[in-house]
């Protein structure tokens, strides 16, 4: 069996390394780590095809120690202690590559902590999720986290043209890729899809042609017949959630569960689909029904207990809920331009009535003073100024056009009259 063009052409060292300079390059923090043989635990963060793996395999060759790989979707407790024993028996020389480390439940990240913590490894860990929400914070606190950024133009057009030449190598025959974009188009950033690409349309026509020449319309003709499926860490990855998450924010149900069912039957992870759901309920749908954040919530908790393949039935109520719920985005747009008014403001002191007084000077010189605490009064309401002066009036919530935020509304007219033109 050939060995696949992507794996072929991997680097081997930081000068074969295409991408990420900040890290990498000649000033690159990883470049000086290495340089002095002393790296730390590190967790790399980026999208699939930027080069985690491969980043790997190259500190672990320039330090010349022993390596481990794990990939989080089939190992366990069992195999991370095989691993950190071996590594003890030889003096705790050694790096752990745990591919997917976002997939590793908590008690299996707990059994990394002691063994880092120690230096018995050094552990990096490769994840396509924010490792903020993945990774337990005991771990994450004994790791760097790197962040690996796409691709860009350049450097696809360097590993093509690398990618190119070991095609025609390899075929003892010219490959000329006449253009470019579709090819670039396909692999969304992804070294591994343009290599893959690159691969399948140049084997389509090696039996055909004595010259081998590559147009957008070639491509496009043979990808869209061959590579019509989900890729579950790639460019579809993103599209599919994409429709998804605009059907139910568009209230068609139906359209809802049919995305998916695309991703569970691609085998997505059920935890990035709830989380997205999380998210939606509020951003989308805010206070117009706010049990669609506690429905979410619950439906994240329930999939985390309960696994696959039963939790997709949890995923296809709560999608279903939430696309006929009613919309509103009045929580989103009220965040986005308070936080904008900060940009632009600056810090702006807080009212003296606002501050805390919990010392005596504080009191004297008038922290706390004409504060108003509204439950003495009627309604549990007392009209007085909130906001740094300068921003008395500012509106930045603007109740949504719903039942449950009309009444809002009105309420908030009620007590604050004209002030916020509510």
């Amino acid at each position: 069996m050939s060995i696949p063009l992507a794996e072929k052409l991997r680097p081997h060292n930081l000068d074969e390394y295409i991408g990420q300079e900040e890290l990498t390059g000649s000033d690159g923090i990883l470049r000086k780590a290495l340089a002095i043989g002393n790296i730390p635990s590190m967790i790399l963060w980026g999208p699939p095809g930027v080069g985690k793996t491969t980043l790997a395999n190259i500190i672990a060759q320039q330090l010349s120690i022993s390596f481990y790989t794990l990939s989080a979707v089939n190992s366990g407790v069992k195999e991370v202690r095989k691993v950190i024993d071996a590594a003890d028996g030889m003096g705790g020389n050694a790096i752990l590559f745990i591919d997917e480390i976002h997939r590793f439940s908590k008690s299996q990240q707990d059994s990394l902590l002691h063994a880092v913590e120690k230096g018995t490894i050094t552990l990096i860990g490769a994840t396509t999720e924010n490792p903020s929400f993945e990774v337990i914070s005991p771990l994450l606190s004994r790791c760097q986290v790197y962040i690996l950024k796409p691709l860009g133009k350049k450097h696809l057009h360097i590993l093509l043209e690398n990618g190119r030449k070991e095609l025609e190598r390899q075929l003892k025959k010219p490959v000329i890729i006449k253009e470019e974009e579709a090819l670039l188009q396909y692999s969304g950033g992804d070294a591994r899809k343009l290599y893959n690409a690159l691969e399948l349309v140049t084997e389509q026509q090696k039996d055909t042609s004595q010259t081998i020449e590559i147009t957008n319309k070639t491509v496009k003709s043979i990808i869209s017949n061959r590579l019509a499926f989900y890729d579950k860490s790639g460019e579809m990855h993103y599209d599919i959630i994409s429709a998804f998450i605009k059907s139910i924010r568009g209230s068609d149900p139906n359209a809802a569960v049919y995305w998916l069912a695309r991703m569970t039957e691609a085998g997505e992870d059920p935890k990035f689909i709830a989380r997205r759901l999380l998210i939606l309920a509020s951003e989308d749908i805010g206070n117009a029904n706010p049990n669609a954040l506690l429905l979410a919530n619950n439906c994240f908790d329930a999939v985390e207990k309960i696994g696959w393949p039963e939790s997709r039935i949890i995923l296809s109520q709560t999608a279903i809920y939430l696309a006929t719920s009613p919309k509103s985005n009045s929580a989103y747009e009220a965040i986005k331009k308070a936080q904008q008014t900060v940009k632009e403001t600056g810090d702006l002191p807080v009212p003296l009535s606002l501050r805390n007084a919990p010392t005596k000077l504080m009191k004297e010189i008038g922290y706390g003073n004409n504060y108003q605490y509204a439950h003495q009064f009627e309604g549990n309401f007392k009209s007085m100024e909130f906001m740094p002066e300068g921003l008395s009036g500012k509106v930045f919530y603007k109740p949504g056009k719903n039942q449950r935020e009309e009444d809002m509304r009105k309420k908030l007219k009620n007590l604050w009259k004209d002030k916020y033109k509510f």
